[in-house]
């Protein structure tokens, strides 16, 4: 019985990329020394503590990241928690299986007979790779614009807990980190972890949040840490000041909502169409049968 070398080299590639999409896609579990070593020396990376993907990534992050037209999103990245090597490393990984698969398909093809001219899968893999190389882009940028817009809800909170805890006669260090702790989401505890950073460090709280803002793209927490950085300078009034602020994004957020759902609204109007003049067609098609055959 002859070996068909087609079909041996379509079953490899097959095989090949099923373990790699299986590979991308599935998390390892991290290494606990290498994570309380990041959490604790975030600027210091121990290559010979890091799993094989995360060595990985952080080649691909050296390498790419000098290629003309390669960006990386790293406020984004920063935001949704995610590692620059990591993101890189799925888009390489996708990239990747847009080439395998046209080759797979025509292998298989080629298995049943089929021929075509080689040009067709190598254009076909080029495109589709290019295509899946900026999907984690925009799935990214999605994330993103969703955590911003959970950011603004919960400093909405904050704004209101800060001026309740400066209206108890708190000081504005105090006040921000009283309000702070009542939560434990997700953007809170950024809040909690840059307060802690600026009481080690000795830098003014409001300062901490600032740099978070920037590091994040953030301005409402920018917003925060100027109020409070008037308050603790000029002795302003920052009930009021707060509260208004907190008011004014709340009423922010609510137009975006409501833009949103109008935007939904409006493209539901065209399928909805469509679905009318279907269903109408569908219930007069038999008068008009009858009409026609009479």
């Amino acid at each position: 019985m002859m070996i068909n070398p087609i079909a041996v080299i379509g079953g490899a590639l097959a095989g090949g990329g099923v373990a790699l999409f299986v590979r991308a896609i599935v998390r390892p579990q991290p290494h606990l020394a290498a994570t309380l070593d990041a959490v604790n020396n975030p600027r210091v990376v121990d290559t010979t503590e890091l799993t094989q993907d995360e060595r990985v990534g952080a080649w691909l992050e050296t390498h790419l990241q000098q290629v003309p037209g390669v960006s990386i999103p790293r406020t984004n990245l920063a935001l949704v928690g995610q590692s620059p090597g990591r993101f890189l490393l799925t888009k390489a990984a996708l990239a990747f299986m847009g080439l395998l698969i046209p080759s797979m398909v025509c292998a298989m093809w080629a298995v049943a007979g089929l021929t075509m001219p080689i040009a067709v899968p190598v254009v076909v893999s080029l495109v589709l790779a290019a295509l899946l190389w900026f999907v984690p882009d925009l799935a990214l940028r999605d994330q993103a614009k969703r955590a911003r817009q959970e950011f603004a809800h919960a400093i909405s909170a904050y704004l209101e807990l800060v001026a309740l805890e400066r209206a108890g006669d708190a000081g504005p260090a105090e006040a921000l980190e009283k309000a702070a702790a009542v939560a434990d989401s997700w953007a809170f505890v950024r809040l909690q972890q840059a307060l802690t950073r600026a009481r080690v460090d000795k830098i003014a709280p409001w300062e901490s949040l600032r740099q978070l803002a920037a590091e994040l793209d953030l301005p409402v927490l920018a917003d925060v840490a100027d109020i409070m950085r008037l308050s603790a300078n000029d002795g302003a009034a920052v009930y009021t000041t707060l509260r208004s602020r907190a008011k004014s994004l709340r009423t922010e957020l609510m137009a975006g909502q409501t833009e949103e759902a109008n935007a939904a609204s409006e493209a539901m109007t065209a399928p909805g169409a469509v679905m009318a003049v279907l269903v109408m067609a569908l219930i007069a098609f038999p008068s008009i049968i009858r009409i026609l055959n009479g």
